[in-house]
């Protein structure tokens, strides 16, 4: 029986992470969106106790649910109190341990664009974490702040900075990391919020009513401003996770503008559903916002694709990573393989019938285009069949051994050369 090699253990580690990630982001998501559309849509009653702000009745599996939620807190504390925090803490930490699988151990090929900033992989890494960590220092400043009280100018506010965010970003990654970053940039603040600020908050009026002590209201304005926040940046936050699919939106040179009307697209659907279970009636018209913005991104994003030219490839200095894997025996024969059955779709100009862009806008033109995409090219050619999809330009299992052998001749299962 063949023991599976680094690579092999490395793909199914990421692809548990990703299955995790997006179980829990399904959690999150859906209990936020519950507790959003249960907030806007209580009502009052005559027959309410002391201290409720508003009540709902809904029907769900069979039975019927009474719900009253107290403004600030019940007079006693209840023996039973249900959490609602690890949804966020592990939709958070899951995205972050699938950052680094893919872009800090693959950081050559992900993260790191030459063209923009010639960076070493460490100095990535800590731009890709620092700027998370300063983001979330900078918007919490904001909060707390006199803007605080002013949430209209605190959410322009924060509008900026994420569109300055994603420029930023632009400058020194590629732009699948660009946009992938700025999704992570946003998440941190919506997962700190949960972290550091609503659940301290609710501790401490938990601590109020053990005590005997009337709570403070202001913890649940402040609470209630941040999940504001959280509610509105959820879509784009979604939109921009899965952009590392769709080379239309990452391999843009307007990425970032792209990124900032997916923002206001998540904007307005949410407005759309805010005013809707608030009972305030269906503004149909943020449809219409929605659709023109949408247009806007297709226009946009039709402007050219951000890729190096044929000859800037050709000319291109090839990292250390890289120029091993142009080193290793069997590379030209690879290259030779990878030009009759791969370069027709995945080409700056392609040439296949139905290809108008290269597919994940993954060229494989040259020697140095071959090379940073080893990894790539193993893994969808040589260890399985996914490419070409339906063996269309009949690769042979004789070439795929090949990719294998080439591979493994670089020292392509060392994790470090990912």
């Amino acid at each position: 029986m063949m023991v599976p090699d680094q690579v092999i253990i490395w793909e199914w580690l990421s692809f548990a992470i990703r299955w995790t990630h997006v179980i829990t982001a399904i959690a999150w998501i859906g209990s936020s969106f519950y507790f959003i559309a249960l907030d806007l849509g209580l009502q009052r009653a005559p027959d309410m106790p002391r201290g409720v702000h508003g009540e709902e009745w809904q029907v769900h599996g069979g039975g019927f649910y009474h719900i009253r939620k107290y403004l600030v807190a019940p007079d006693r504390m209840p023996e039973h109190l249900t959490w609602f925090k690890w949804e966020s803490y592990s939709t958070w930490l899951s995205g972050a341990a699938l950052l680094m699988v893919t872009y800090w151990a693959g950081a050559h090929l992900f993260l790191i664009d030459p063209a923009k900033a010639d960076l070493a992989t460490w100095q990535a890494i800590m731009i890709s974490a620092g700027s998370l960590a300063i983001g979330w220092l900078i918007y919490d400043g904001l909060c707390r702040s006199g803007l605080g009280n002013r949430p209209t100018a605190l959410m322009l506010l924060l509008f900026v900075a994420l569109v300055v965010m994603g420029w930023g970003y632009d400058q020194v990654f590629t732009g699948r990391a660009a946009l992938l970053h700025l999704g992570a940039f946003t998440a941190t603040i919506m997962t700190a919020n949960v972290f550091l600020v609503i659940m301290p908050n609710q501790r401490i009026v938990v601590a109020d009513l053990k005590a005997g002590r009337a709570p403070d209201p202001k913890y649940g304005k402040i609470a209630k401003l941040r999940s504001t926040h959280n509610n509105y940046l959820t879509l784009p936050v979604v939109f921009l996770m899965l952009s590392n699919h769709y080379p239309l939106a990452f391999a843009s040179r307007y990425n970032w503008i792209i990124a900032a009307l997916i923002f206001l697209m998540g904007v307005s659907i949410r407005h759309f559903f805010n005013s809707m279970h608030a009972r305030k009636g269906r503004l149909w018209w943020t449809w219409l916002v929605t659709a023109v913005l949408f247009i806007m991104v297709m226009w946009i994003s039709s402007a050219g694709l951000n890729q190096d030219s044929l000859g800037d490839s050709e000319a291109r200095l090839l990292s250390p990573v890289e120029q091993r894997y142009a080193d290793a025996a069997g590379f030209d024969e690879v290259s030779d393989i990878v030009m009759g059955r791969c370069s027709m779709c995945h080409a700056r100009e392609p040439v296949y019938d139905g290809i108008h862009h290269a597919p994940k806008s993954l060229m494989l033109e040259t020697p140095a285009d071959i090379a940073r995409a080893a990894r790539a090219i193993y893994v969808q050619a040589g260890l399985t069949d996914a490419m070409p999809p339906a063996n269309v330009s009949f690769m042979e299992p004789e070439e795929r051994a090949q990719i294998r052998h080439w591979f493994r001749n670089a020292g392509g299962m060392e994790l470090a050369g990912m």
